[in-house]
C-alpha cells in the first residue's frame, strides 16, 4: 500500500527540530527554515527529534554563498560516542569547484563513502545560484540520492539501520563567512514506502559495502562475484589445477593469506582465476597487516618461467607503505599501494588512504580500447594506456624489461598474490566489458 507525504517542517516554527553540537542560528522565515553561521562554533545540526529508518525524503536547499553543508540522515547523537558528537551519513551539499554535490559522506566516522569521482556525470546537477531539489531513499541497506532528478550516489551499507535527519550549517574559518545562510524549503517525507514508491533502479556505479554480496543493482550493471566467500571454486595455485592445501585460509568470508617468510611465493604461493579476462572491470576489498606486501595482479600469464618467484603480470600494488621497504624503492613511488608496480606511480591523495588493519577498496577498470584506471577507496589513483608508446617506454626501464610480450596478451588470469605477509581479501567482483 502507497504512503503519503507528511511534512517535516510547518513553514512557522520549528516545533520537531531541535539544535544539537553548534551554535548556528536557525529561524523559521517565510515558509523557509533558515540556517546562519556564526563564528567559534563547530558544525550546527538542526535535527528531528524522531528517528527515521526506511524513507523517501525530499527537500529543496538554496545558499547566500558558496559555503560546504550537508544533510545528514540516519545519524546519532549519543553520550558514549565522542561527547555526543553527530555521526552518520551525509548527502553533500558541496558548491565548490570540485563539486560533489549529491555525494554521501560518514560525518564523524568513516568519511567519505561515495566520493562524486565514482559518478562524475552527476556533477553538473548542482545550481550555485538557484533551488535545488534534494532527494535521498533508504531502503533497508540500500541508500540512494538525487538533484535536481540526476541520480548522484548509490551506497549499500548497514552501519547505521536507523537515526534523525538534520541540516548542517558547517563550521566557518573565515571571518567574511560570518552570517552567510542556506535556505530549506518543502521538506516532506514517506515513511516506510512501499516497494512501489522507491525510484526504478538505474546504471550509476554501487558502492557495496556488505562483504560478498552483489546488489540488485549491481547485478543489472553486470557485476557478479569472482569469489563466493566460501570456497576455492573458481581459483588455484599458480602452475596448478588445485587450490592451495596451506598457506591460504577460508574463515568468516575472507580469504587470507597468512604470514610465513616475507617473501614472493611463501608457503601457499600465488593463486589465480581458472578463467582469463581481457576487458573487465574488477573490485575487490583487501586489508594489510603492519609491514605487509602483497598485489592483485591482471592479464598474468603463466607461460614465463619466473625460477619459483611470483608469476608475472600487470600488478595492483597493495602494501603497507609506511613500514615495508619495498615502497622506498623503485621509482618516484610506483612501488606504493595502488600503484601500478614498478611502472606508474598513484596520485597523492591523502583521503584515500585508510589505517592499516581497517578494509579498503580497490578496483581495476581495463576498458576494450585497453585504458586502464586504477582506483582506491572511490578515488582514481592512476590511469594510462595497456600498449601505448608511453607504456612500452615504461616496461623498458622497468623489471619486466626482458619478458616478451609483458602486458600486452589480449586477455590473462587474476592474481592474488603471496608475499609471505598476511593479507586478507573479500567481495572480489567483475563485470565483463566485452
Amino acid at each position: 500500500m502507497a504512503q503519503k507525504w507528511q511534512p517535516l517542517f510547518n513553514g512557522k516554527n520549528l516545533d520537531g527540530w531541535k539544535e544539537v553540537n553548534g551554535k548556528a542560528l536557525y529561524e523559521a522565515k517565510n515558509n523557509e527554515i533558515v540556517g546562519t553561521s556564526v563564528p567559534e562554533s563547530p558544525n550546527s545540526f538542526l535535527a528531528t527529534t524522531k528517528d527515521y529508518g526506511d524513507f523517501i525524503l525530499e527537500l529543496e536547499l538554496k545558499l547566500d554563498a558558496e559555503m560546504n553543508y550537508g544533510i545528514q540522515f540516519r545519524s546519532e547523537s549519543t553520550p558514549d560516542y565522542n561527547n555526543g558528537r553527530v555521526h552518520g551519513y551525509q548527502m553533500e551539499v558541496d558548491p565548490s569547484d570540485r563539486a560533489w554535490s549529491g555525494g554521501i559522506y560518514d560525518e564523524a566516522r568513516r568519511g567519505w563513502l561515495y566520493p562524486l569521482e565514482l559518478n562524475p556525470a552527476a556533477k553538473t546537477a548542482f545550481k550555485k545560484a538557484d533551488w535545488n531539489k534534494y532527494r535521498i531513499e533508504c531502503r533497508g541497506s540500500e541508500i540512494r540520492t538525487w538533484i535536481n532528478g540526476v541520480a548522484c550516489a548509490h551506497l549499500i551499507d548497514d552501519m547505521t539501520p536507523k537515526g534523525f535527519i538534520a541540516l548542517q550549517v558547517h563550521q566557518i574559518y573565515k571571518a567574511e563567512d560570518k552570517g552567510k545562510s542556506i535556505h530549506w524549503r518543502n521538506i516532506r517525507i514517506i515513511e516506510n514506502p512501499s516497494a512501489s514508491q522507491y525510484s526504478p533502479y538505474d546504471k550509476i556505479y554501487v558502492v557495496n559495502d556488505i562483504p560478498n554480496n552483489v546488489s540488485p543493482q549491481e547485478n543489472k550493471n553486470g557485476f557478479q562475484l569472482l569469489w563466493d566467500g566460501k570456497t576455492g571454486s573458481g581459483w588455484r595455485r599458480v602452475n596448478s589445477d588445485k587450490f592451495p592445501d596451506k598457506g591460504w585460509a577460508i574463515e568468516n568470508g575472507e580469504l587470507t593469506i597468512h604470514q610465513s617468510n616475507g617473501d614472493e611465493e611463501g608457503s601457499g604461493g600465488d593463486i589465480v582465476t581458472d578463467k582469463q579476462y581481457g576487458a573487465f572491470e574488477l573490485e575487490f576489498d583487501f586489508k594489510l597487516t603492519e609491514g605487509a606486501n602483497s598485489g592483485v595482479k591482471y592479464f598474468v600469464k603463466e607461460d614465463y618461467d619466473t625460477k619459483g618467484k611470483s608469476a608475472i603480470g600487470l600488478e595492483y600494488q597493495v602494501l603497507d607503505d609506511e613500514r615495508h621497504p619495498d615502497a622506498k624503492l623503485g621509482r618516484d613511488g610506483d612501488r606504493t599501494l595502488s600503484s601500478l608496480y614498478d611502472m606508474i606511480a598513484r596520485k597523492d591523495n591523502k583521503m584515500a588512504i585508510k589505517k592499516i588493519g581497517e578494509w579498503n577498496k580497490g578496483r581495476i577498470v581495463v576498458y576494450p580500447n585497453n585504458h586502464v584506471e586504477h582506483w582506491l577507496n572511490g578515488f582514481k589513483m592512476l590511469e594510462y594506456e595497456r600498449g601505448s608508446k608511453e607504456f612500452k617506454d615504461l616496461v623498458e626501464i622497468s623489471k619486466y624489461k626482458n619478458w616478451n610480450n609483458f602486458g600486452l596478451w589480449p586477455e590473462g588470469h587474476i592474481l592474488l598474490q603471496d608475499h609471505g605477509n598476511t593479507v586478507s581479501f573479500r567481495s572480489i567482483k567483475i563485470k565483463n566489458l566485452r
